[in-house]
């Protein structure tokens, strides 16, 4: 692989943008830095995911899930 930058290394790794397979790690790659955000903001506000859980109406497990992917 002769990649010299990210683009290319992505474009050589999972095909050029509009393939599916390319589309796949870009949602993929969205949904995991959706995930770190919403963990690291919960951390900075103090809140468990139990508490994060019930304030927005929802479940521990939820939260736990979309953190962990």
């Amino acid at each position: 692989m002769n990649a010299r930058t990210f683009d290319e290394l992505l474009d050589a790794e999972y095909g050029n943008p509009g393939t599916p397979e390319r589309e796949q790690f870009d949602a993929d790659a969205a949904a995991f830095c959706l995930a770190e955000t919403l963990k690291a903001e919960r951390l900075k506000a103090g809140l468990t995911q139990e508490q994060l859980a019930e304030r927005i109406g929802t479940k521990k497990t939820y939260i736990s899930r979309l953190e962990n992917g």
